[in-house]
């Protein structure tokens, strides 16, 4: 159906010049109605700017009108969804024109192709049911382990956003996570980017289908109880001629200088997040995801990116604020903006910062000084977690606290533990080259590192393959190795990763305080002579959930540790298990603890911990 174009108000003027417009995708770009397409683009630099596309050969331009807002208007007849096009513009200074793909567009032509479609939002949604409950899956005290995909090189199936819907949906209910979580499926010109230079901050990709085909697998994923989280990125964005960069022939979109507006790592430009128009731009563009395509989080890409002037910068190439500090207050100010605006407006979601440094407060609420993101990624932990498992466990002992120092701020923030896409790329090799040994010790060490970050408060992200071991580190041009998914020992992790996935959820100690120092308890970690690591996680009524983990290939038979629960304990788990491919050491039978005092509790078991391996248990009776 086609909806009449909402006329551009006085009211949305000045909410785009001040800054706060969250929904500027209602008014701006092109908006298709019965009679033909309204279109609407900021270009305050512009002398003149024309619509061109199919409809007129690309030659005479359709003439826009200018307001005193900076934004050019215009009708065109006879012209509705599907008309190609892209706006041509005579810059303020008298230079040759030039064409720009539209930044509100819907959609994008498939890539190499750069031009703008005409389209429209239309969909019937399936997914009342979810929507109405989401509340309980994005909550704090929720059950969250989440799937980070590429979907262009997770499994090929000939069929898009559509296809792909099915398959995800059936293989995340077998192995039990709770949300996917997308790399940007905003458009992008280079595949290579994996999503993260995007072009059209309002477009869904046209690799894999039309904005409704990613809408249905969206819908369907969330009809099958499964929450989806995008990638979003407003720390910089490409240089292609066809993009935002010198959009009206000034540096409109991004910083004129290049110590503020160019980024070295990514060879990208960076928003002028202290330009209002732009703070609309990126404010209604978050919430655009949100609301036209109900995904139930962002995960905000390169977030200390965004926070720090001299970030990947030498001294001298970087300009302070004006205080004098290196903090970027103009991108703190808007992620503040973001944050409370996406909060109010949908109080159901979770906005996931990805931020690497020790910057505070990232999620607390703004009115106490905070940035406002609900979840934080734990970087500190993954970097600390990944550089133990890689030594030869005859070395760990040197390296405790490794592991354990985590839980010295593990409460500051509400954490996310990532083993993300960055860990398996760029000769990093995969999760289960990372661990040494033998083929069966690799495996064994990469069911334990899972375990462990299972057990840790927070909640829990792995990104595609690492669930079944692939050997290969990420390749994007190539979908992973399923061949291998049913070898014996292959099919075991994955079994593994499944049964933690569905403790998760079953176990309310694993969840309902991950982000409350309630909910954790060191029974010992400081044994750095067996490098044994046990702890409690308690839940709401505090009832014990008992982890033990062995990162030597050594069986520690009768080790002894405190627990506050006297009487039966059973194991629930073990990664030693033949299932999933470990060598069957195992503690059969309840548990009865003894009047053997140890770690400060009255009563204590005597455990067998199994070689390279993990250990749920849980009292009996409580």
């Amino acid at each position: 159906m086609n909806h009449e174009p909402r006329p551009l108000t006085n009211d949305d003027r000045w909410s785009f010049n001040g800054g706060t417009h969250t929904s500027l995708y209602d008014v701006l770009g092109s908006q298709a109605g019965s009679d033909g397409t309204t279109f609407r683009v900021w270009a305050p630099a512009a002398s003149r700017v024309e619509v061109v596309g199919n409809f007129n050969s690309w030659t005479d331009g359709w003439a826009l009108n200018p307001d005193t807002s900076g934004i050019w208007s215009g009708h065109i007849p006879n012209i509705g969804k599907g008309e190609v096009y892209k706006y041509r513009i005579v810059p303020g200074d008298g230079g040759p024109p030039f064409d720009k793909a539209d930044p509100h567009a819907f959609k994008a032509e498939e890539p190499p192709s750069t031009a703008s479609v005409v389209w429209d939002l239309d969909y019937e949604w399936d997914d009342a049911e979810w929507m109405k409950n989401r509340y309980r899956a994005n909550a704090l005290d929720a059950p969250i382990s989440i799937y980070e995909l590429h979907l262009g090189s997770w499994r090929y199936e000939p069929g898009g956003y559509r296809a792909m819907a099915h398959q995800l949906a059936e293989y995340i209910t077998e192995t039990g996570f709770t949300h996917v979580e997308l790399l940007p499926v905003m458009e992008h010109p280079f595949y290579g980017s994996w999503g993260y230079q995007v072009t059209g901050y309002y477009a869904a990709t046209s690799r894999y289908g039309t904005p409704q085909d990613l809408m249905y697998l969206i819908d369907y994923l969330h009809q099958h109880d499964i929450g989806v989280i995008l990638d979003w990125v407003p720390s910089h964005f490409p240089k292609d001629d066809h993009g935002l960069g010198m959009f009206d022939g000034t540096h409109l979109y991004e910083h004129a200088d290049p110590k503020e507006g160019y980024h070295p790592d990514w060879d990208s430009l960076i928003f002028n997040y202290n330009r209002y128009e732009v703070r609309s731009f990126l404010l209604s563009s978050a919430l655009f995801w949100l609301d036209k395509y109900h995904a139930d989080g962002l995960r905000v890409d390169a977030v200390a990116s965004m926070l720090y002037r001299d970030y990947s910068r030498k001294e001298g190439e970087w300009i302070p604020n004006e205080f004098g500090g290196r903090e970027n207050l103009g991108a703190i100010s808007l992620l503040r903006l973001i944050n409370r605006a996406a909060y109010a407006r949908f109080p159901d979601i979770q906005m996931y910062a990805e931020e690497s440094t020790a910057f505070p407060a990232v999620t607390h609420p703004t009115d106490t000084g905070g940035l406002g993101f609900g979840q934080k990624w734990d970087m500190g932990w993954m970097n600390d977690t990944l550089e133990y498992v890689k030594r030869d466990p005859v070395h760990r002992k040197h390296h405790h606290s490794e592991l354990s120092f985590r839980m010295v701020y593990a409460f500051n923030e509400n954490f996310t533990l990532p083993l993300s896409h960055d860990e398996v790329v760029h000769g990093k090799g995969s999760l289960l080259g990372k661990q040494p040994g033998d083929r069966w010790q690799q495996f064994a060490g990469l069911r334990l590192l899972l375990s462990y970050q299972w057990a840790q408060p927070g909640k829990k992200l792995l990104f595609m393959g690492s669930e079944f071991g692939v050997d290969e580190e990420w390749n994007h041009e190539q979908e992973l190795n399923w061949s291998i998914a049913s070898h014996p020992e292959n099919e075991g992790l994955a079994r593994w990763v499944g049964d933690l996935n569905r403790l998760l959820r079953s176990e309310p100690a694993l969840h309902e305080r991950d982000c409350d120092h309630r909910g954790f308890r060191w029974i010992i970690g400081d044994d750095d002579a067996n490098s044994v690591y046990a702890f409690l996680r308690l839940d709401s009524a505090d009832k014990p959930l008992l982890f033990v983990a062995n990162f030597t290939p050594v069986v520690r038979y009768d080790y002894r540790l405190g627990v506050p629960v006297a009487g039966e304990w059973s194991e629930v788990l073990n990664s030693d298990n033949l299932r999933y491919g470990g060598s069957g050491v195992l503690n059969s039978g309840p548990l009865q603890t003894s009047f053997e005092g140890a770690h400060g509790y009255e009563q204590s078991l005597a455990v067998t911990i199994p070689p390279m391996a993990a250990v749920f248990l849980t009292p009996t009776m409580v």
